[in-house]
């Protein structure tokens, strides 16, 4: 499986929406790094800009911060980012993060979480989606979370949920839902899930409405973490079991 995958289906196609100017602001402390990205990103929308721009330009602006600051300095970071240019998106490009620093930091107003690891086209593809305005979140980095979640796994309101109360939701999933939610898991596009599962696209979108709604997920990326962090401890259960 390439963990290198946005979940979202169509990703491919979102470079003709992307402005065919971003003016992209580089924080790296590092020379040889801040050479590395600068090379990375030549040929593409995102132009290094060693002049601060000015609020006034209107045009589309991109804070890429290499992470080797501490957590407290990066929120302090995007915070004054975020004033300084509130319509700017700002995205972090780390090697590692402590889930409660990246939680915060996307609290903070953070856009986008890429990982060094990345491909360099699938490091373009993401930033051009934050650029939608869609927040992205590398899937080395999401597993992260997801493995902080099953230890410390709450429900809305704040309070911890144990196992029990975990599972139920997964129990009102049907057995082709909890299938199709493995494979949103690895990342499959509803064509793909489609093709897997013999059905027609159409049935996997209406299938997946009602998992976002069942799951209370905004989107696909949110329900992919749902079933990383729920569906193990029904399987456990035995609850979805006969999905498998």
């Amino acid at each position: 499986m390439n963990h290198h995958v946005v979940y979202n289906e169509q990703i491919l196609s979102i470079a003709q929406d992307v402005p065919t100017y971003v003016t992209t602001v580089l924080l790296c402390q590092n020379t040889l790094i801040h050479s590395g990205i600068s090379h990375i990103l030549s040929g593409t929308h995102f132009v290094i800009s060693e002049e601060i721009p000015e609020l006034t330009t209107g045009l589309p602006i991109l804070c890429l911060i290499h992470g080797s600051q501490a957590a407290d300095d990066l929120i302090v970071t995007v915070e004054r980012l975020k004033a300084q240019w509130p319509s700017a998106r700002v995205v972090l490009l780390t090697e590692h993060m402590e889930p409660a620093a990246m939680v915060q930091a996307l609290q903070t107003g953070l856009d986008g979480l890429c990982s060094t690891a990345m491909k360099r086209e699938a490091l373009i593809k993401a930033l051009e989606l934050v650029m939608l305005g869609e927040p992205f979140i590398a899937p080395a980095l999401v597993f992260s979370l997801v493995d902080e979640a099953l230890h410390h796994q709450t429900r809305p309101d704040g309070n911890v949920m144990v196992g029990p109360a975990a599972t139920a939701v997964a129990s009102k999933l049907s057995p082709r839902e909890s299938m199709i939610l493995h494979h949103l898991t690895q990342g499959a596009s509803n064509k793909q899930i489609a093709r897997e599962l013999g059905l027609a696209e159409a049935t996997v979108k209406v299938h997946l409405k009602g998992i976002l709604r069942k799951v209370k997920a905004a989107n696909r990326t949110q329900a992919a973490m749902w079933a990383q962090q729920h569906m193990k401890l029904a399987a456990n259960d035995g609850i979805i079991a006969a999905a498998e």
